[in-house]
This record gives C-alpha cells, sequence and structure tokens, in this order.
C-alpha cells in the first residue's frame, strides 16, 4: 500500500492508475493495430490477438524496470526490524503484476461488451501461461534489480534490451508462421512459450502454438535462484544509513 500511495498518491483516480495505466497502453496498440489492418501472420482477430501480445509483454516487461536501482529510494524503510531489502522487491514484483493482469481482464470484459472480441476458450490455460510469465517477469526483476545494485551498467541495458526484446517475445507473431531458423532463435526465450501458451488457452483449436512449458520451468527455476543468490550478497552489503 505504501509503494501505490507513493507512485501514485492520493490525488484525482489515485492507486487506480495502477491498472489503467497499463490498460492505455494495451487500448492505443490495439487501436493501432486493428486501424492498420495488422494480421502478424495470422487470421486472428486483430484486437484479441494484440490484447494477448501486449498486455503480456507488460506483465514481464514493467516488473525488471521497477526493480532496477529499488533499494536507494527506499533505504530508510530498512530502519525498520521487520522490513528487508526482498520487501521492497516483492512491493513493486506485486504491484506490476496485479496492473498488467487488473487490465488484460478488464479490457477483455470491455472488448467482449462492445461485442469486438469473444471471451478465451480455455481460461485455465491462459492462467497456466499468465502466472509462467509472471514468474519469469519476477524472477528476472529480482536478478537485475540486485545486479544494478552492484553495477550501474545493468539499467544501461536493459532499457534498450528491453525495447529489442518485444519483437521477439511472441507478442507481435505466432511461431508456426515464422521460418524455422527463426523459430528456433526465439525459442530460447522464456516468454515467447507463455504467450504461445496463453494464446492457445485463448484462441483455441483456431490456433497451432508452439511452446514447451517444461523449458520455461527449468529457466524459471534458474533465474529465481541467481536472484535469491544475488539478494544475500546484496543484503549483506546494504545497510541502514
Amino acid at each position: 500500500m505504501r509503494e501505490a500511495l507513493t507512485r501514485y498518491g492520493r490525488h484525482n483516480i489515485g492507486v487506480f492508475w495502477l491498472f489503467v495505466e497499463p490498460m492505455t497502453f494495451t487500448l492505443g496498440v490495439t487501436l493501432l493495430w486493428t486501424a492498420t489492418g495488422a494480421s502478424h501472420g495470422s487470421q486472428l482477430p486483430i484486437a484479441a490477438f494484440a490484447l494477448t501480445g501486449y498486455s503480456s509483454v507488460l506483465l514481464w516487461r514493467n516488473m525488471p524496470g521497477r526493480c532496477i536501482h529499488a533499494i536507494e529510494p527506499n533505504a530508510s524503510l530498512l530502519y525498520h526490524r521487520n522490513v528487508r531489502i526482498i520487501d521492497i522487491y516483492l512491493a513493486r514484483i506485486i504491484l506490476e503484476g496485479m496492473g498488467a493482469t487488473s487490465s488484460f481482464v478488464v479490457l477483455t470484459l470491455i472488448f467482449h461488451f462492445l461485442n469486438v472480441i469473444d471471451l478465451p476458450e480455455d481460461v485455465f490455460k491462459i492462467i497456466i501461461g499468465w502466472s509462467l510469465l509472471a514468474w519469469f517477469g519476477a524472477s528476472l526483476a529480482l536478478a537485475l534489480g540486485t545486479l544494478s545494485e552492484r553495477s550501474e551498467i545493468v539499467e544501461k541495458i536493459w532499457h534498450p534490451g528491453s525495447y529489442l526484446l518485444f519483437p521477439l517475445s511472441g507478442a507481435a507473431f505466432m511461431l508456426s508462421a515464422m521460418p524455422a531458423d527463426f523459430q528456433n532463435a526465439v525459442k530460447w526465450l522464456p516468454m515467447v512459450h507463455c504467450t504461445e501458451y496463453i494464446r492457445e488457452g485463448y484462441f483455441g483449436s483456431k490456433v497451432t502454438s508452439i511452446y514447451d512449458l517444461q523449458y520455461v520451468v527449468i529457466f524459471n527455476v534458474v533465474l529465481t535462484l541467481l536472484g535469491l543468490s544475488q539478494l544475500k550478497i546484496v543484503a549483506n552489503r546494504v545497510t541502514p544509513g
């Protein structure tokens, strides 16, 4: 709650910006793709395609951005015995996850109410894919957040890197529509598998999805362990005052 109030304040719509902000970005991309008639290698409804794609990007991309250099502005909280460094990261990770998830759900319901898109065919698959993607975003945020406390180069690399990863993340294409060489290259990115699985849950038999959830789990476990190991190092180096 403190993190939400600090970021959004109590004025205007306050903490409602938590999901209104990502909704604005997703809605803008959806309208742009719809207006340009982009097909992105498939015959799927472009509004639903954009919604599942860009919402997924916001889920994994925003978490690391908020956790890089997160300790310094919250260093005063560490004077409280019950507040640990991991609490600072978790607060930001949870807020970003809630914002992206709320945006996705609310926009899906609004677009369906307006008869722009159909409801998902398999909500359970979407929940699994979304959870794995959120796990990836959280572990990446923890790893980059702790590493940024040791080197400023992390921030310099992440910002351009996140923009370069966007077109490769599966948000704007289906793997089945891509050449084999391209598929083999982007399959190393775990968010591609998650996005493919989310779209399979949303569109069902209308799509041919290519994914390996076991690879995503293994990748997330390794990345989480890396983040936790770096967290221990940073916790030993950072002391109040």
